[in-house]
């Protein structure tokens, strides 16, 4: 069964892409117009035909873990319970991160894509350590295991974990919380994995104890692998510049445009795990360069640092009526 859901699964693969038009603001004030970036691709189907398959197999795992006697099933179906879970929030913050801005909601619900990410690393790495604590208990009780029940449940649960994480497969790097389910989604597979391994290791030398020391193992991968997009997550939910703009080259970029003698008051932050705004405070002694060249600012923020909702503030500099945000050093 599991088979022949595989090829159509994968061929949904291309379909789950949405590509969105830009809209286009402009300003009458000293401020930067606006290029909105596309909204977040829609995953919803995936998000669904995963939250089936692997509620399904939850129930499948609890039934012959006990069966079988084996805690690297539980501990399978443990984590494709909290993958579970963590589909749902996913699959939530997806859709409420493509809500349009309101007057109360100025920026929309982009954000909660990022806490989305933040909370799937939290419960992963919590749901695999508890997970662990059970392998360890378990070595000072090693009971039987029936090795054949483990190999076919885990080998059914590879294929629906691989076949899911393939959903996400193309999202992953341009969206933290798909990134999130992916992770997932691999986990689960490569738990399984290792529930296979065990139960190979245990039909041929009948060391139970391979049971719980495969989960350790498994375990110890995944929190190494998890502990990245907790990182990630954590640094775009306080505000830090995204990893993948650098900083000092937007500021040098700007500082070298015509007229510009300096550059303050500079913030690079995500608005999602998609999008990246910045706000600046230019300083041009010869005047405003006109709506032309904000545009154009825009423009070239976008195409070159991937900065999708700039804003930009311009000052003559006058010394008697300086900004009051201007640093009194400039701080590297």
């Amino acid at each position: 069964m599991v088979a022949s859901l595989a090829p159509a699964i994968l061929s949904f693969i291309t379909m789950t892409h949405h590509h969105a038009g830009q809209d286009h603001h402009h300003h009458g004030h000293s401020h930067a117009g606006h290029h909105h970036h596309h909204a977040p691709a829609n995953y919803s189907r995936a998000f669904a035909i995963g939250l089936v398959l692997n509620l399904s197999f939850v129930g499948l795992e609890v039934i012959f873990g006990y069966v079988a006697n084996s805690v690297a099933l539980l501990a399978d179906a443990g984590h494709n319970l909290s993958d579970v879970l963590g589909l749902v929030l996913a699959w939530g913050a997806s859709v409420l991160a493509r809500r349009q801005p309101s007057s109360r909601y100025t920026y929309g619900w982009r954000r909660s894509s990022i806490l989305a990410a933040f909370l799937n690393a939290i419960f992963l790495l919590v749901v695999t350590g508890g997970l662990a604590w059970e392998a360890i208990q378990r070595f000072s009780r090693p009971d039987e295991v029936q090795g054949g029940i483990v190999i076919a449940v885990a080998a059914i649960g590879i294929a629906i974990n691989t076949a899911t994480a393939l959903m996400f497969m193309s999202g992953r790097k341009q969206d933290l919380n798909i990134r999130a389910a992916f992770s997932h989604m691999a986990a689960d597979a490569l738990v399984s994995v290792g529930v296979v391994l065990a139960g190979i290791g245990i039909l041929t030398t009948h060391w139970v104890w391979l049971d719980p020391a495969f989960s350790l193992v498994i375990s110890a991968l995944i929190i190494g692998g998890t502990w990245q997009l907790l990182k990630d997550s954590f640094k775009l939910a306080i505000d830090a510049v995204p990893d993948a703009i650098d900083e000092r080259a937007v500021k040098a970029y700007l500082a070298e445009r015509p007229g510009v003698e300096q550059v303050h008051d500079l913030h690079i932050w995500g608005m999602s795990t998609t999008e990246t705004a910045l706000t600046a405070h230019l300083v041009m002694p010869e005047g405003h360069p006109g709506d032309a060249f904000l545009v154009y600012l825009c423009e070239s923020l976008q195409a070159q640092f991937g900065i999708a909702h700039a804003t930009i503030q311009i000052e003559l500099g006058s010394a008697t009526c300086s900004c009051t945000l201007t640093p009194l050093t400039d701080h590297p």
